[in-house]
């Protein structure tokens, strides 16, 4: 990481009297684009891994979903031309566009998307969301282009998830390679892939809408460091960095060769609690290392002051919305109080593992030192993303940890027993199944609140804040997202001014 540092800042420095030249350059290379990312994805099949990194750079370029979801929210149509439900809401027929191939030539059918969703939901799928997929009673092909999914339950959800990076159409002859050779039905294909440091991806001519697509080449530059991050955007060796380190806005908001875009989410950063592991087990422990937490000072020291306190898994904006901040509200003296309650003899040892982005890193720093102050010392354990997603996320092998999650509805993940924070909560599931089986949206609106209440009560984790991301780039670069429900990086959007 000092080495890749190293470069990049002498990058920057020599950069400096070529400005004329450079910026002569980045008029001339109108259909290529660098983005930049903060983590390198660990593969390229977003229904194989649970990390978002890999949507970032094929959802909607090399893979495409019935539905699309775009910057707004709002659900349109995309591989599927639309769609009609049933008056019970689990009946969905989806038409099909024509006339559409994969990248190997073979015909995107309904064929297609009924493997692909079996696959999705199969006994050994590591699908993210096989859960959503196991659902399905029936789905059946009853033409090539007519597709029929009967759900077993309501999911009011179900079209913003037909349109997430899990739930992706894949070639059946192709599917098992994905992870390294991805072939989809979107405008990109890869060209190459250079581990520890980039992915191209080349625009594919065979595309239905290929005279529309104005990018031919996008290369995806993985930089983790955040001093290496200012350097390569000042260099001009990036031309966009989606979800920079929120420390580098002040040194482009006045700087004309640059926009800076702020972004709502629907994003959660906690700090996870594994709910087995005593004695966290407890839940008068969990109270008490929500109540350590000054979650304003976390968001200064993690986000720099991008974002919103939350007192649920649950953000300000989202339907049905509960203010929750005040159930486990910042107050080290009752901390204090309920550990002695619970028999804890003080210091408590844990161990707090933190994956590589800086909010994990720099957030991890201010709430050991606030957990410090009710006598917890939580160790620091910094891992790389492999380590976090099989030890962590897989193997449970953690005491708290601090991660953002992405998805926009993703309250199921507690009404999953084997999830890798370990709650387990009949009273939730309960809650849970009646929201989703729900048809009036009134009183999804009503469960959904019971269901923030409850998470926050039963102090699952200390819940700190929505993030908000923060995207800097050159300022001829036009089509960038403004808001992220979710995290793509939409290339067939952008165009050069």
């Amino acid at each position: 990481m000092l080495k890749r540092r190293t470069v990049l800042t002498t990058a920057a420095l020599a950069a400096v009297p070529l400005a004329l030249p450079q910026a002569a350059l980045a008029q001339g290379k109108k259909d290529s684009i660098v983005l930049a990312m903060a983590l390198e994805p660990v593969g390229l099949d977003p229904t194989a891994a649970a990390a978002s990194s890999i949507a970032e750079v094929t959802q909607y370029n090399i893979f495409e979903t019935l539905t699309k979801i775009n910057s707004d929210g709002s659900v349109t149509p995309l591989l599927a031309e639309g769609w009609e439900v049933s008056p019970d809401l689990r009946t969905y027929t989806f038409r099909l566009r024509k006339g559409v191939k994969f990248q190997n030539g073979e015909p995107f059918n309904a064929g297609a998307v009924k493997f692909s969703f079996e696959r999705a939901g199969a006994e050994k799928s590591t699908n993210k969301d096989k859960r959503t997929f196991a659902s399905m009673e029936s789905i059946s092909a009853q033409d090539d282009h007519t597709l029929v999914i009967v759900n077993k339950e309501l999911d009011p959800d179900f079209l913003f998830l037909m349109g997430q990076a899990t739930a992706i159409i894949v070639e059946p002859k192709s599917a098992d390679t994905n992870a390294t050779k991805p072939v989809g039905t979107g405008p990109y294909k890869l060209e190459s892939w250079s581990k520890g440091s980039s992915v191209t991806l080349t625009k594919w001519d065979g595309y239905r809408n290929a005279a529309s697509v104005k990018i031919r080449k996008v290369t995806f530059r993985f930089i983790s460091d955040p001093a290496a991050q200012v350097a390569a955007l000042l260099a001009g060796d990036v031309d966009a960095f989606p979800r920079v380190t929120p420390r580098s806005v002040a040194q482009f908001k006045g700087n004309p060769r640059f926009q800076v875009v702020v972004s709502g989410s629907r994003a959660k950063t906690i700090l996870a609690i594994n709910n087995k592991k005593k004695p966290l087990d407890d839940v008068r422990v969990r109270r008490a290392i929500a109540m350590a937490i000054d979650r304003k000072a976390v968001i200064q020291g993690a986000g720099d002051g991008y974002g919103a306190p939350i007192g649920s898994h649950y953000v300000p904006g989202a339907p049905g919305y509960v203010d929750l901040t005040g159930v486990n509200a910042y107050n080290p003296e009752k901390a204090k109080a309920l550990l002695k309650e619970a028999g804890i003899t003080t210091p408590l040892e844990l161990t707090m593992t933190l994956p590589p982005p800086p909010y994990a890193r720099q957030g991890g720093e201010v709430i050991a030192a606030e957990l410090a102050k009710i006598g917890i010392n939580a160790k620091l354990q910094n891992v790389e993303w492999a380590q976090w997603l099989s030890g962590t996320y897989g193997n449970k092998n953690y005491d708290l940890t601090i991660i953002s999650h992405v998805e926009p509805f993703d309250l199921g993940n507690f009404a999953k027993p084997d999830y890798y924070w370990n709650y387990t909560s009949p009273k939730f599931n309960d809650l849970y199944n009646r929201y989703k089986t729900s048809p009036r949206a009134a009183d999804r609106i009503k469960l959904v609140g019971d269901i923030q209440r409850l998470i926050a009560e039963d102090s699952v984790h200390a819940f700190l804040y929505q993030p908000q991301w923060i995207t800097v780039a050159n300022k001829n670069v036009k089509g960038l997202w403004k808001d992220m429900p979710i995290f793509v990086n939409d290339v067939a959007a952008l165009s050069w001014s």
